[in-house]
């Protein structure tokens, strides 16, 4: 081969070769292109399994009471049994050393005593009547007389004296119509209805199968409505003292009246009970009951706003709510700041149950607390737990409402005061369904606010209901 020849077969042989490595390098830039696209095809999917995982989380842990501000009636399921805000103990179940326990006691003034004396042998059958009885023992059953209603009759006279005036006899204040229900039995229908949530057709039943006396459902609801009258003194005295109170809980709940969603409130402490009810859930319901607000109190409640607009000596929130919170994020975000915060409030509340401690001193330990308490709620929180960054943005509002009860002696660090006291009305909903009429609901807050109050202060219910339906403003 000449050497033309060899150059241009060598020329062919590279042109061929550049070509092949021209194909190849437009091959690698194409799956450059192609990795470059997988890989923002994989960032996107991993942002779409981050959300889906977090969806997921928050379905296998929905919300419910155990974990926030929800009622257990609205639950989906019952709550998981770890979800009590009550810590196991190391005490055991049952009655604790040095309980005292309770049994029937034997009277020392029976009102009946009935011998058994034998009156012949029942071996020989000879008269044992002469013989003296030796006492063996003794046994005592306690038992209640048929419950029947008594009807007293009122009758006056008059009398001529020799001066000539004629003097008539009169009728005692609470008896003013020819015939009428006395005051026990209005005392007795309210303590059925309000106190122990039975329905009308209930107490109808009652005093017709156990005490023989026919009354009418309107005759029930007529006896009800003037014993709500008699009560609204002893009514307007309870919201006056409660006015008047260093510390004050509060709370709403909704109920239904004649098929409208109504609510009822509550300010409450541990003496006092004062329900009310209204229309609305907002701060109109407030600025109507208390228009000059309640400046000496220090107000418990929920973090509901319009209670923050209440103008109060100070506030302090719910930490049982704020607990639930927690425990919540927890549960989704598995989140080291909620977990820090909430050890914080329980160090808080274990320092205010420390016998001898003073909140109207300082304290260092509760200056720790507070420093503590504002380094989390400044602490930069991780992008993905927006339920905690949501909750902490909150917390940040009103922080200094967050250990006021470190400051105060008689100033809880929950609400359930209150959430016990709005309660009842669930209950009676559960019972008896929803109220007819706002006259009948407003009645029960009335009734209810007295009845609370009796037992908060130590005396009788029934008894301060009848001194009640008896007593006759002049």
């Amino acid at each position: 081969m000449s050497t033309a020849d060899t150059i241009k077969a060598l020329t062919e042989l590279n042109e061929k070769q550049a070509g092949q490595i021209s194909s190849l390098l437009l091959h690698v830039g194409n799956l450059d292109a192609i990795i470059e696209h997988q890989a923002g095809q994989i960032s996107t999917l991993m942002l779409r399994v981050d959300d889906l995982e977090k969806e997921l989380s928050v379905y296998k842990n929905r919300k419910n009471s155990g974990n926030s501000h929800i009622p257990p009636s609205v639950d989906l399921g019952k709550p998981k049994r770890n979800q009590s805000l009550r810590e196991k103990s190391d005490k055991k179940a049952g009655g604790q050393p040095g309980h005292e326990g309770s049994a029937l006691a034997f009277s020392a003034t029976p009102d009946e005593i009935i011998v058994h004396v034998p009156q012949y042998c029942h071996h020989c059958g000879d008269d044992l009547a002469g013989v003296p009885a030796i006492a063996l023992n003794k046994r005592q059953v306690i038992d209640i007389p048929k419950p029947v209603a008594i009807c007293t009759e009122h009758q006056t006279f008059s009398k001529v004296c020799s001066c000539g005036h004629v003097t008539k006899g009169g009728f005692p204040v609470n008896v003013n119509a020819n015939i009428q229900y006395g005051g026990h039995i209005e005392a007795l229908t309210a303590y059925l209805n309000v106190r122990q949530y039975m329905p009308f057709g209930r107490i109808q039943e009652f005093y017709s199968k156990v005490m023989g006396l026919e009354i009418s459902l309107g005759g029930i609801v007529g006896l009800l409505q003037r014993f709500t009258a008699k009560a609204l003194p002893v009514y307007q005295e309870i919201k006056d003292r409660v006015g008047k109170s260093a510390c004050l809980g509060t709370d709403e709940t909704g109920a239904k009246i004649n098929g409208k969603t109504h609510w009822f409130w509550t300010w409450q402490n541990e003496s006092l009970t004062f329900i009310v009810q209204s229309q609305s859930r907002g701060y109109k319901t407030i600025r109507e009951t208390f228009p000059g607000g309640l400046p000496d109190v220090v107000l418990v409640h929920d973090r509901w706003a319009p209670h923050f607009r209440c103008e109060a000596n100070h506030h302090q929130i719910c930490l049982a709510h704020l607990f639930r919170d927690l425990n919540y994020i927890i549960q989704v975000h598995a989140s080291d700041w909620a977990v820090s915060l909430k050890l914080l409030l329980k160090k808080a509340i274990a320092l205010n149950n420390e016998p001898g401690y003073n909140g109207l001193s300082g304290s260092m330990i509760r200056s720790e607390l507070e420093y503590s308490i504002a380094s989390l709620l400044g602490h930069k929180l991780p992008d993905k737990d927006k339920l905690a960054i949501t909750l902490q943005k909150k917390l940040r509002k009103i922080s200094h409402h967050i250990l006021c009860f470190l400051h105060y002696n008689d100033v809880p660090p929950d609400n359930n005061g209150s959430e016990r006291a709005i309660r009842n009305i669930k209950v009676k909903q559960k019972v008896s369904g929803g109220f007819r009429s706002i006259d009948g609901a407003d009645g029960f807050a009335v009734l209810r606010s007295v009845i609370d109050t009796t037992i908060k202060s130590g005396n009788d219910v029934f008894y301060a209901l009848a001194l009640i339906a008896n007593f006759r403003p002049e």
